[in-house]
């Protein structure tokens, strides 16, 4: 479009124009470019020609806040007619030019481009320019207010912030008390700062915002310097820091740490308004086979769905929490807390006790629930914990699926049994552990050819005490590695000394799952062997079958690496478990054991235990009956082609020394 009737509304005369010594230009804020310019303008811009300057793209080297600055005037000329005057640096040809320059709107094709007159040309000091232009290309907020609360003056970072036209400075804040406590920080001590919500362009926003008195260049009059450094984002992250410290990450429900920061106040106020408290401990039923089965995958989406159904279950005074592994907690409070925690506690056994569908497989998990009911009006969140969980382990104690109380009585036991782990760490540590050892005869000749050694526990104040009283704590305790280990080295030394004696006798010891599944145990075995002088071929490790179930290679490395030493394997308590006998024959085996179960009801199971000894045959594999006690039994075994027995017909578990009495 020509000039001239680009400015011909306005009555303006291009010739004057041209003629103008001023330099004139206008510029296309939308395309950034440089639309017109007279001979001075030319000049300032340090352009050849007019086509020259308009082929420039000036947003090639236009900062951002720039262009906001300039999209901002657009908006004034748009809305208010607006006239600016400023300072601006401009770089033509990249070299800086300073120029009071004058700024209004022009509406060209319904486009509005701004028409610029260079006034003159400023001179000032270096550091007066920077600041200037800080002020210009600065991220803070800026805004100059005057007593009444109006902007004077506003950066380009604060323009593009302002959410309502006119907005003052108090209704800048979204929160009242945070523009009165700025207020009064500056009428106090003429400066404050403090960190506040307030309403942005972009919404809510999180600034961090600083006040200073001062006066109005202009006016002489009291003004308000204001600056504002957003921090949406670090507040963000805080509150984001802080639900990963209080929360659980997998069900998004509170860890430890969020039920003393968010539950327990919870709690505490329920007392304080007169009503009574509960905990309730939840915990999964054999949830480990399924990530040993389906895998920790199946197990995290397990646990986010268990805790999905049990928040679904929970009323307006009930929260729950995830302790941690596949344990649950929930907070209740009511007039009659017992009751309604018996209530809840059913409707959770039955909701989390429906299968589930996971990778194609209908999986159904049990729970055992333990509640305790704080008594009083004092709050000790931590007994009620410890109590809460000793009335779960009682419910599984007692079945699990299950749901129980706390009593003392619980806690009587608790310290009994917290004794008692004192009691057999300290045994172990002095040698109180000794092996016994239950003569295996043979069945054709009726001599002893073996013993199976029995571990008991010499106490110095209770005697003698049997398997049954320790050997579970142990293994709860992590302890029953140690016993095993010790009754090992005892079993090995005797076959020696026995040998020694003249004696060739078998010597089977029994290995406890967590035994087996530890890779250095072949090394252990082997390093025994050394030290004690045992004959690899005279030492029998018993296994259950439980360790066969997964038949693994980790498995099948451990039998090969003891059957390469020299030893034999047995499964003790055969028919008890869950071995398929189709892989059985795969393993190298050398005995099976028949439970004494199916030896004292051969009445009620004689077609189980003529399976059993029929399969034994077939294998090829030596077998012994456990706990035989009548001469009917072992002549029922002996027509079945048993070949060892052991049990109270010929003798109960005997000591090293009366053993050797009992050849002799």
């Amino acid at each position: 479009m020509p000039i001239r009737s680009v400015l011909s509304w306005q009555g303006g005369d291009l010739e004057l124009l041209e003629a103008l010594s001023l330099p004139v230009w206008i510029f296309d804020i939308d395309h950034k470019r440089v639309f017109w310019a007279n001979e001075a303008g030319l000049q300032v811009w340090g352009a050849a020609s007019l086509l020259e300057l308009q082929a420039r793209d000036m947003s090639q080297d236009m900062s951002v806040s720039v262009a906001q600055r300039l999209a901002q005037y657009q908006q004034d000329f748009e809305r208010e007619g607006a006239c600016f005057v400023e300072s601006w640096t401009l770089y033509p040809n990249g070299r800086p030019s300073v120029l009071k320059v004058k700024f209004r709107g022009i509406r060209v094709n319904g486009r509005m481009l701004m028409f610029c007159e260079a006034q003159n040309s400023l001179s000032a000091d270096p550091a007066s320019l920077r600041s200037t232009e800080a002020l210009l290309h600065t991220s803070v907020l800026i805004t100059l207010y005057d007593g009444n609360g109006g902007a004077l003056y506003r950066n380009p970072a604060s323009r593009e912030q302002v959410a309502v036209a006119g907005e003052g400075w108090r209704q800048h804040f979204v929160h009242d008390s945070d523009w009165q406590q700025l207020r009064q920080g500056v009428a106090a001590c003429g400066e404050s700062r403090l960190l506040a919500r307030v309403n942005t362009r972009e919404g809510m926003r999180w600034h961090e915002v600083s006040a200073r008195a001062c006066r109005d260049a202009v006016t002489g009059q009291d003004a308000l310097l204001v600056s504002e450094v957003d921090i949406t984002d670090l507040k963000h992250a805080e509150a984001r820091a802080s639900f990963l410290a209080n929360h659980d990450v997998l069900t998004g429900l509170p860890n430890r740490n969020g039920i003393r920061s968010e539950l327990l106040p919870h709690l505490q106020q329920a007392l304080r308004n007169g009503r009574q408290v509960a905990l309730m401990f939840i915990d999964l039923d054999r949830f480990k086979n399924v990530n040993d089965s389906l895998g920790h995958a199946c197990g995290d989406e397990l646990l986010i769905r268990m805790a999905g159904r049990l928040v679904g279950l929970l009323g307006h005074d009930e929260k729950a929490a995830r302790l941690g592994g596949d344990e649950f907690l929930v907070m209740l409070s009511a007039p009659q807390v017992a009751e309604r925690a018996e209530a809840l506690g059913r409707r959770i056994l039955q909701a989390l006790a429906v299968p589930m569908r996971l990778e194609g497989m209908d999986v159904g998990v049990s729970a055992s629930i333990g509640v305790s009911v704080c008594e009083g009006r004092t709050l000790d969140l931590e007994q009620m914990m410890r109590h809460a969980d000793l009335a779960m382990y009682a419910a599984k104690d007692a079945g699990r699926n299950n749901l129980m109380f706390f009593t003392p009585a619980l806690e009587a036991r608790s310290q009994a049994q917290l004794t008692l782990e004192n009691d057999i760490r300290r045994g172990l540590e002095h040698g109180e552990f000794i092996a016994y050892f239950q003569p295996r005869v043979d069945i054709a000749s009726g001599q002893v050819v073996g013993a199976e050694a029995l571990a008991r526990w010499r106490h110095p104040l209770r005697g003698l005490l049997m398997p049954d009283s320790f050997i579970p704590i142990c293994e709860d305790c992590g302890m029953v590695m140690e016993l095993g280990r010790q009754i090992l080295v005892q079993a090995a030394r005797q076959q020696r000394l026995w040998r020694d004696r003249g004696l060739d006798l078998l010597v089977s010891v029994n290995l406890s799952a967590s035994q087996f599944v530890d890779p250095g145990l072949p090394g252990l075995v082997e390093q025994i062997l050394a030290d004690s002088g045992c004959q690899p071929d005279k030492l029998e490790l018993e296994i259950t079958e439980s360790v066969l179930l997964g038949h693994d290679e980790q498995t099948m490395h451990t039998l090969q690496a003891l059957r390469a030493l020299g030893l034999s394997i047995a499964v003790d308590d055969f028919g008890t478990g869950y071995s398929n006998l189709a892989y059985l024959q795969r393993y190298p085996l050398t005995s099976l054991k028949i439970d004494r179960s199916f030896i004292a009801d051969l009445d009620d199971k004689s077609a189980i235990t003529e399976l059993i000894t029929t399969l034994c045959r077939m294998m090829g594999l030596n077998m012994v009956a456990e706990g035989v006690e009548t001469e009917a039994q072992l002549a029922w075994l002996a027509e079945r082609g048993c070949q060892e027995y052991q049990g109270y017909l010929c003798s109960p578990a005997l000591s090293a020394q009366e053993f050797l009495q009992r050849l002799f």
